[in-house]
């Protein structure tokens, strides 16, 4: 299937490693351009893999800097000249139980996978002037909770809903909003999870861990313009583990 994304420009947070970036090698693959941020010196390295500068522009950004939703999508529409969506990804919120976690872990999770992912949809719902799409990575835990980790049992199913809330107010601009539910992924982040549960197969239908690929690719179809009737979506990537409708 031609995903029609070639010459569209894509942000994608949090896209020099995981599965951001494993979103971002599908994309321009398919001919797309991106910019990615991440914290470290390895976003520009990440780019160059990309294609160098006509593919790919790496920045450091932070997503809770109230300030790097406008300047990343000002660079990508300097750069590239348009903006077509977002993968809004940020790393995942610290371990610890409801008991446990003291307010600042729940203020500082707050500021970066809540508010900075609302504020860098926004700034790119701003700046698609011919429609787009904006797909938030999320977690399983917007409909299950998992054990030993409280804040993203808290926080993202709230963000969900802040989606489906967009949904409704971008449509009528030709902007799509859907999210992602990713679970049992072979990520640095899965490794760090596994720790919980002892190492435990995973417990899905299919038996095994997904790839980072193959969530890319479930993102990259959602984020395209083949998927243009899908919007509101919350899209389990799991290998069949949620049990719910």
């Amino acid at each position: 299937m031609d995903l029609g994304v070639k010459d569209h420009v894509y942000l994608i947070t949090g896209g020099s490693r995981g599965l951001g970036f494993a979103v971002a090698q599908v994309l321009t693959g398919e001919g797309a351009r991106v910019v990615i941020t991440g914290l470290g010196d390895s976003v520009a390295a990440a780019a160059r893999s990309l294609g160098g500068d006509d593919q790919a522009v790496g920045l450091v950004a932070d997503n809770a800097d109230p300030g790097s939703a406008d300047r990343v999508v000002a660079v990508a529409t300097q750069r590239f000249g348009r903006i077509d969506g977002a993968l809004v990804s940020v790393g995942g919120p610290p371990v610890g139980t409801a008991m446990a976690v003291d307010d600042q872990v729940w203020r500082d999770a707050f500021e970066s996978t809540f508010l900075g992912a609302l504020r860098i949809a926004k700034a790119v719902a701003k700046a698609c002037t011919d429609g787009g799409s904006i797909a938030f990575v999320l977690s399983s835990s917007v409909r299950e909770p998992i054990a030993g980790l409280a804040v993203s049992n808290g926080i993202r199913p709230g963000l969900a809903m802040v989606a489906k809330t967009l949904t409704d107010e971008l449509g009528g601009s030709g902007i799509r909003v859907n999210g992602l539910l990713p679970a049992y992924i072979a990520t640095d982040r899965q490794k760090e999870l596994a720790s919980l549960t002892g190492g435990k197969p995973p417990d899905n239908a299919l038996g095994r861990m997904g790839e980072p690929e193959e969530f890319a690719r479930a993102a990259a179809f959602l984020l395209s313009p083949a998927a243009s009737y899908l919007t509101g979506v919350m899209l389990p990537v799991d290998g069949g583990a949620l049990r719910l409708l």
